[in-house]
C-alpha cells in the first residue's frame, strides 16, 4: 500500500479545499458534498474558475430529479474554461511513434488553431447546432478539431479508431455528421492501417483527411478535403454563447441491446470531468497528464477537460502504448499522471518493456476500463518508486467515476477508497435490501448523470422498475460492487449483460448476432468472465454448433470474424461447445449461469 506523508496532503488541491470550508477529516467532507449538493457544486464551479457569460441563478433546480437543471439561467462555452492559464504555459506536449522529437504547444498557439478551425467550419458552410464527426488517433489535430467545433456551438460525435466500418456506420446513421474529420491511416507498431477507407465504407457524407505521413498516397473523392485545404487563415474568433445542457458531444456505450446507447455530453458533463480531476487526480496547474485513449471512449474528452481546466498540460503520444517507445516519451514529457486500462499494465509486466525509463516525476497513475488485479497494480506501482493507483470507475453516461480514490488517504492496489466527491450510491443485494455485496444503484443528482439518450427512452433504461430505498429515488447503473471490512470497495463486475473487454464496453448480444452470422453457429452466448487472480475479464463464447465442428478452426475463424466486423481488439479466450444453451421460462439466455459454471472451472483448475 502507499501511505501519503502530512506534507504531501497538505500540498494537494483536496486538502486546500477541505481547509476552506473547515473541514479536517475526508469523511466529514464527503459528507458535506452529497447532502449540501448546491453548495458543493457551487464551490466546485467557483473552485475550477468556469468562466460564465451571464452568471446561474441557481446551482441546482432539481425540483425534477430525473431532470435536474444545473447552472440555471446561465451562457456559457467551455471552451472558454480550457483556456485560462498562462499564454506561454504549455498546453500540449506530444511526440509520434517513429521517434520525432518531442513538441510542445502553448495555450496561446493552441487556441489560435483551434480559430483557425472554427473559421474554417463556418467557411464551409457549417453553422451553429450542426454536427461533425472525428474518426482520428489521439492527436494534436483531433484536440483542436474537437474543441473548434465546440467553441462554434456544435456538437460532436466521436468514433474510436479501432472500430470497423460497421460499427462507424451505426454510430453515424445514430448522430448524423455534416462533415466528418479522419486521417489517411493509423500509424502503429510500424503499420499503415487504412482509417479514411473505413470511413468511407461507413457512408461518410463529406470528409477532412488529416494525413498521417507526408506525401500521402490516398486517393480521395471530390467532395472531401486534405487537412492544409481546409484550414482558415483567421486566428480569432468570438465562442458562441449556449446554454450550459447544449449539447456538445455525442458519445456511444453499450447497453444489453444490439445498437450502442447515444449518450449526450453537455457543458456541466465536462464540469464533472475537471472536478474528479481536480479532487480526486489532484491535477494541478503545470501538470503534464498522460492517459492513452481516443476521443471515441469517454476517457478522451475527459482527458482534455480534466487537464486544460485545471491549468494542466496533456501529453499525446500517438502510436501504441505498449512499445517503448511510449515509456521513453512518458519519461521525457516529465508526465505526471498516467492513466492506464489494466491489460495495458498486464502486457508491460508481461514484456517488462517499462522498466529501464526514469518515471520518478510520476505523481499517481489512475486504472479505469475493467477490473485490475493487485499484483499487475503494485508492479506499476513499482515502475514509478511506488506511487499511488487512482482506481477510478464511472461511465460515459456519469461524465467521470462513481467509485474512486483520493491522495489523502491510504493507497491499496486495486480497491476504491471513496464515493466520487458530490455522487452518492447505494449497494443492493437480490432481496432488494441495502448490503455490503451486490448491484450498484446511483442516487441522483449529481452533475455530469446523464438526462437524455437520443436513441433509447433514458427513464426506461435508467430508472423504471428501480428499487426505493429511504424515500430515495435510485438510478440502474449495472455494476457489481462489494464494500470490504475496511470500507474501501471492489468492483467485481456486471450485472446485466454488458461486458469490458480490453477497456471497451460491449454488449453479449453484439458479439452474439456476430458469431450466429458464421454457417457452423446454430446459437450463441457471449460472456465476460474474470481470472481467478483477478484482473481483465475475458471473452468466452459458448457455441451450440450446427453439426460437428473443429473447435481450434471455429474459434480462429470466429476471432477473424470479430476482428474484421467489431473491433480487433475483442480477443476470445475460449470457446466452449454446448448442445443447448440454458434459458428461462421466457426464452432469455441465462448467461449469469453460465458465468457461474466458467468461473466455477476456472477456480477448480486452480
Amino acid at each position: 500500500m502507499w501511505q501519503p506523508t502530512p506534507n504531501f496532503i497538505k500540498s494537494t488541491n483536496l486538502y486546500k479545499q477541505m481547509q476552506k470550508k473547515g473541514f479536517e477529516h475526508y469523511q466529514d467532507f464527503y459528507q458535506w458534498s452529497i447532502t449540501n449538493r448546491k453548495d458543493f457544486w457551487d464551490t466546485t464551479v467557483k473552485a475550477l474558475d468556469i468562466q460564465l457569460k451571464t452568471p446561474y441563478s441557481t446551482v441546482l433546480d432539481d425540483s425534477d430529479i430525473e431532470q435536474p437543471v444545473w447552472l440555471k439561467d446561465a451562457r456559457m462555452n467551455i471552451v472558454d474554461s480550457c483556456f485560462k492559464a498562462k499564454p506561454d504555459q504549455t498546453a500540449i506536449v506530444y511526440q509520434k511513434e517513429n521517434g520525432d522529437a518531442i513538441q510542445t504547444l502553448s495555450f496561446q498557439d493552441l487556441e489560435a488553431y483551434i480559430n483557425r478551425i472554427a473559421n474554417a467550419l463556418i467557411e464551409n458552410g457549417l453553422q451553429q447546432g450542426d454536427t461533425i464527426g472525428i474518426d482520428m488517433a489521439m492527436n494534436v489535430e483531433a484536440v483542436a478539431i474537437y474543441l473548434a467545433a465546440i467553441k462554434a456551438g456544435m456538437q460532436v460525435v466521436t468514433v474510436a479508431d479501432s472500430f470497423s466500418p460497421d460499427e462507424i456506420k451505426v454510430r453515424f446513421e445514430i448522430a448524423p455528421p455534416k462533415l466528418v474529420f479522419t486521417q489517411d491511416y493509423l500509424l502503429r507498431g510500424g503499420k499503415k492501417l487504412p482509417l479514411y477507407d473505413k470511413v468511407l465504407q461507413a457512408g461518410a457524407e463529406k470528409i477532412v483527411i488529416v494525413p498521417a505521413i507526408e506525401n500521402t498516397d490516398v486517393r480521395i473523392r471530390r467532395q472531401d478535403l486534405f487537412w492544409d485545404e481546409f484550414l482558415s487563415d483567421k486566428t480569432e474568433f468570438v465562442s458562441v454563447e449556449m446554454s450550459p445542457l447544449d449539447t456538445i458531444t455525442v458519445l456511444f456505450s453499450s447497453g444489453t441491446t444490439g445498437n450502442p446507447k447515444a449518450i449526450p455530453w453537455n457543458h456541466t458533463t465536462a464540469i464533472k470531468s475537471a472536478a474528479d480531476g481536480f479532487y480526486h487526480h489532484d491535477i494541478q496547474s503545470g501538470n503534464v497528464v498522460a492517459w492513452p485513449t481516443n476521443l471515441g471512449w469517454m476517457m478522451g474528452p475527459w482527458l482534455i477537460y480534466a487537464t486544460l481546466i485545471n491549468n494542466g498540460t496533456i501529453a499525446l503520444f500517438e502510436g501504441s502504448p505498449m512499445s517503448e517507445a511510449f515509456g521513453r516519451f512518458v519519461q521525457d514529457a516529465t508526465v505526471n499522471m498516467l492513466g492506464v486500462v489494466p491489460s495495458i499494465v498486464r502486457a508491460w509486466k508481461n514484456a517488462g518493456t517499462m522498466e529501464n525509463f526514469d518515471w520518478s516525476a510520476i505523481k499517481c497513475f489512475s486504472s479505469t476500463g475493467e477490473s485490475s488485479n493487485p499484483n499487475e497494480m503494485t508492479y506499476l506501482m513499482q515502475l514509478a518508486g511506488n506511487k499511488p493507483v487512482i482506481e477510478y470507475c464511472g461511465g460515459t453516461e456519469i461524465g467521470g467515476g462513481y467509485v474512486t480514490s483520493t491522495l489523502i488517504q491510504t493507497n491499496i492496489p486495486s480497491t476504491f477508497s471513496t464515493p466520487a466527491l458530490g455522487s452518492e450510491f447505494v449497494i443492493v443485494n437480490e432481496e432488494g435490501k441495502l448490503s455490503d455485496k451486490g448491484e450498484v444503484f446511483l442516487v441522483p443528482p449529481a452533475m455530469g448523470l446523464s438526462f437524455k439518450l437520443l436513441n433509447r427512452d433514458h427513464h426506461q433504461v435508467y430508472y423504471e422498475g428501480t428499487p426505493k430505498i429511504d424515500g430515495k429515488l435510485l438510478r440502474r447503473h449495472g455494476d457489481f460492487l462489494q464494500r470490504m471490512d475496511n470500507g474501501y470497495y471492489r468492483v467485481m463486475g456486471r450485472t446485466d449483460d454488458s461486458m469490458n473487454l480490453g477497456g471497451i464496453k460491449v454488449s453479449s448480444l453484439q458479439i452474439e448476432e456476430l458469431v450466429n452470422s458464421h454457417i457452423a453457429v446454430t446459437e450463441s452466448a457471449a460472456i465476460a468472465v474474470s481470472p481467478p487472480e483477478g484482473g481483465p475479464a475475458r471473452l468466452v463464447l459458448y457455441i451450440v454448433p450446427n453439426g460437428i465442428v473443429d473447435k481450434e478452426l471455429l474459434q480462429h475463424e470466429l476471432q477473424k470474424l470479430i476482428k474484421q466486423k467489431l473491433n480487433p481488439l475483442f480477443k476470445i479466450y475460449d470457446v466452449v461447445i454446448i448442445e443447448k444453451l440454458p434459458r428461462t421460462a421466457s426464452n432469455k439466455i441465462m448467461r449469469r449461469v453460465l458465468r457461474q459454471a466458467y468461473q466455477k472451472q476456472m477456480h477448480d483448475e486452480v
